[in-house]
């Protein structure tokens, strides 16, 4: 009994052992077969998706945006407040364009005080807090768009000033007060259009951003929105008003005509310059996020380098305005020279050279940029 119980028991031990052995066989062969199926080996890993290395652009970024911010900065500082200080000092608030320009110059001098924060956040993470994230986020927007939109209340006022001075100089007495409130609107609709933004501004990754992972849909409303009522619609409202002036200018029999067209030429350059190819960026950035993103990891870097450099490009204008708009006129800049001399920054010999080469240009005495006398646009027939 013994050795056939053994027996038994060894027998036992076989089948099992050969049954175990065969689920084995069969596994490996359902493994195999599945990937064989699904084509693994090199193929498989070549399809697997390979993650973006975007450390060559924050390199870029660490030294790229905190020099051109800076430069921008203090450029911007000293332009805007020296048309600040030139408006008060003289009191110079005569017509509407002196009042949009003095708003633009609050505009720009705010959004110029806001780089030195945008260039701490590219160079390390943001230490300083929500509520100053939130402040320093709405301080940029809110100047953005209202100096945007008060270019385009410019190019109105000038239109209405040469184009239409006849109409326009029986309001004279009305238009200071008028340019007043529709400053004050401006930047209520300023800040109407920067809450969405201001509202989402969070700490995302130790960074200060209006966007987080997870609101791509809220990133392209917010960047169309942007195109639309900070490009598209200054550059609509620009394009009619100047063209119209020009065909004005040209019809005036005047030695200022000339110069007041090169003025607005060098307005329309400046603003196409620095504003297209950011929002061409811009463009082609909200397109990429609203299809999910990019598999093309060249392109998708390629984007954030154009994006520096084309931002750096548009925040220019805050710097460049201040001579486009303001010191291109020569009472402006007259006034200018007055408050450096009246200040010890300027000596009165060299206050006088400067003046005298402009006493020989008396007629072209502009107020501000595009002005053209009024007079002379009612008094000069038209050619027919």
């Amino acid at each position: 009994m013994t050795a056939a119980g053994d027996l038994q028991n060894l027998l036992s031990a076989l089948l099992i052992w050969t049954w175990f052995k065969s689920c084995l066989s069969e596994e490996a062969e359902n493994t195999t077969a599945y990937y064989d199926n699904e084509t693994v080996s090199s193929d498989f890993y070549d399809d697997m998706p390979v993650l973006c290395v975007k450390q060559s652009n924050r390199n870029f970024q660490r030294w790229f945006i905190p020099i051109f911010y800076s430069i921008i900065c203090l450029l911007g500082l000293a332009g805007n407040l020296l048309v600040i200080l030139t408006v008060f000092y003289f009191k110079r608030l005569r017509n509407m364009t002196d009042v949009y320009l003095l708003n633009l110059s609050f505009a720009d001098l705010l959004f110029a005080l806001s780089l030195p924060f945008w260039a701490a956040n590219s160079l390390s993470q943001w230490v300083l807090g929500l509520a100053l994230c939130k402040a320093m986020h709405a301080i940029y927007k809110i100047s953005f768009y209202s100096s945007m939109f008060l270019l385009s209340f410019i190019s109105i006022d000038r239109y209405f000033a040469i184009s239409k001075a006849v109409s326009a100089h029986r309001y004279r007495s009305q238009a200071v007060l008028f340019s007043k409130v529709s400053s004050a609107v401006i930047w209520v609709m300023a800040l109407v259009f920067s809450i969405p933004e201001i509202v989402y501004t969070n700490i995302n990754n130790g960074s200060c951003s209006p966007f987080s992972s997870n609101t791509d849909t809220l990133r392209v409303s917010l960047q169309a929105s942007q195109i639309v009522l900070a490009f598209l619609l200054p550059l609509l409202v620009m394009s009619v008003c100047y063209s119209s002036i020009i065909r004005t200018l040209c019809q005036a029999r005047s030695f200022e005509r000339n110069k007041a067209i090169k003025v607005i030429l060098a307005v329309v350059v400046v603003f196409l310059a620095s504003q297209v190819p950011y929002n061409v960026v811009l463009f082609l950035t909200t397109v990429v996020t609203g299809n999910g993103g990019t598999i093309n990891c060249d392109y998708d870097n390629n984007l954030l380098y154009a994006t520096d450099v084309t931002q750096c490009v548009a925040f220019l204008r805050c710097c460049l305005n201040p001579f486009v708009y303001a010191f291109i006129g020569v009472k402006f800049r007259h006034d200018l020279l007055k408050l450096l001399k009246d200040n010890g920054c300027m000596s009165q010999e060299m206050f006088y050279r400067c003046t005298f080469r402009r006493r020989s240009s008396a007629g072209l005495d502009t107020e501000t940029t595009t002005t053209i006398s009024p007079k002379l646009l009612i008094t000069s027939p038209k050619d027919t």
